[in-house]
């Protein structure tokens, strides 16, 4: 299951169809519709969140899905998949990935990353785990602990990244991220045009994932207003 599924992806784009509670087009239904749409627009696979997202996209379209769930902790900053709950919930819909943060951040719950690795991989042996990490230190982290493959989805959003962009000095982080594992490095993180996405596949990248730039109509429009409001 997991080699066809990483060739599967393999110098492809993956859209990220996630919509949170405080966004106009919050729903599973709108989301699996994106899906759809993503799939006429040659996707290779779709990133969700929760499990009604997940479910619904699966049932809606033939595509892999890497599931995700978004949950606030106290006292912790990690919100991606952050326990085995998280985990036991997706499974429910049995998605082919699931992506977890991957950060040295403190966890909620008992089991830190390496706990928690340990204990994915014997419950569910055959799923494919993707680790979110914003540094390079995190990336080779869990390539030791066993991830399928790492994702830059989280430089710039945690506090000893924040204010980077992944495209800063030519994806000088994606770039040392693959020089640093062996592991599929997958370029995600504002990805905002094509030609960036472009720019990570020739840098390296085993796939590339776009989320915003494609499925939050809200954010595209105020790039374009920001633009047009701006003085020639």
């Amino acid at each position: 299951m997991k080699v066809p599924t990483l060739l599967q992806i393999k110098g492809k784009l993956i859209v990220s169809c996630q919509a949170l509670e405080n966004e106009p087009l919050h729903s599973p239904y709108i989301m699996s519709r994106m899906a759809v749409a993503a799939v006429e627009g040659g996707a290779a696979a779709i990133r969700a969140n929760s499990l009604i997202d997940v479910q619904k996209i699966m049932d809606t379209v033939d595509l892999p899905v890497i599931a995700i769930f978004k949950r606030d902790y106290a006292g912790s900053d990690v919100f991606i998949t952050a326990t085995l709950q998280e985990v036991d919930e997706l499974m429910v819909a049995s998605p082919q990935m699931i992506a977890l943060d991957a950060t040295m951040h403190t966890r909620p719950g008992d089991l830190q990353l390496p706990e928690l690795v340990a204990a994915i991989r014997e419950r569910y042996p055959d799923l494919l785990l993707m680790a979110d990490i914003a540094t390079v230190e995190e990336a080779r982290h869990a390539a030791l602990l066993g991830f399928d493959c790492v994702g830059t989805t989280l430089h710039g959003y945690t506090c000893e990244t924040k204010g980077r962009n992944l495209a800063d000095e030519d994806f000088r982080i994606l770039q040392e991220v693959i020089e640093a594992v062996k592991i599929p490095v997958i370029a995600e993180g504002n990805v905002a045009t094509p030609e960036m996405a472009a720019r990570c596949l020739a840098l390296g990248s085993h796939a590339v994932v776009v989320g915003g730039a494609i499925t939050r109509p809200q954010q595209i429009t105020r790039r374009f207003v920001n633009a047009m409001d701006t003085p020639a």
